[in-house]
Order: structure tokens, then C-alpha cells, then sequence
């Protein structure tokens, strides 16, 4: 079994910077629970993957903070 070691500071920090640096071209992106838990290199909370307002474009949380300061909002979670 491997064994994440969460990267130095916020979690969600890596998740703002793979957005950032994607291509300016690219214009949607679909990421899987998984694919997120590899980028932040974290497990998600559980209400993640129960309440879909967790994923809200809102700034006054982490995770919303994160994809927002990338310049990226979240739909059809």
C-alpha cells in the first residue's frame, strides 16, 4: 500500500495550482473524486462526496477559495 505524504501547506493549494496551470485553451475540465484526491494528495471529507454544496463556487471555504483563485468554477457535480 503506498502512503501519501501531503505536500508543505494548505491542502487545496495544489489543486489551485494544477488548475492555474492548465492551458489557457482549456475551456471545461472533468476531474473524478480520485483524480482530486491525487492532485491534493489528501483524502476528500465525506461531505464531499455527500452534499453537493460542499463544491460550491464560494470563497469563504478552502476548497471553493482554491478553484475560484484559479479562475475556475465548479458545475454538474
Amino acid at each position: 500500500m503506498r502512503k501519501l505524504i501531503p505536500p508543505e501547506g494548505p491542502k487545496y493549494h495544489r489543486l489551485r495550482d494544477f488548475l492555474r496551470n492548465l492551458p489557457s485553451s482549456a475551456a471545461q475540465l472533468e476531474l473524478h473524486f480520485g483524480q482530486v484526491i491525487g492532485i491534493i494528495f489528501n483524502e476528500l471529507p465525506k461531505s464531499a462526496y455527500l452534499h453537493r454544496a460542499w463544491w460550491a463556487n464560494d470563497s469563504k471555504h478552502v476548497q471553493g477559495a482554491a478553484w475560484l483563485a484559479a479562475g475556475w468554477e465548479t458545475s454538474d457535480v
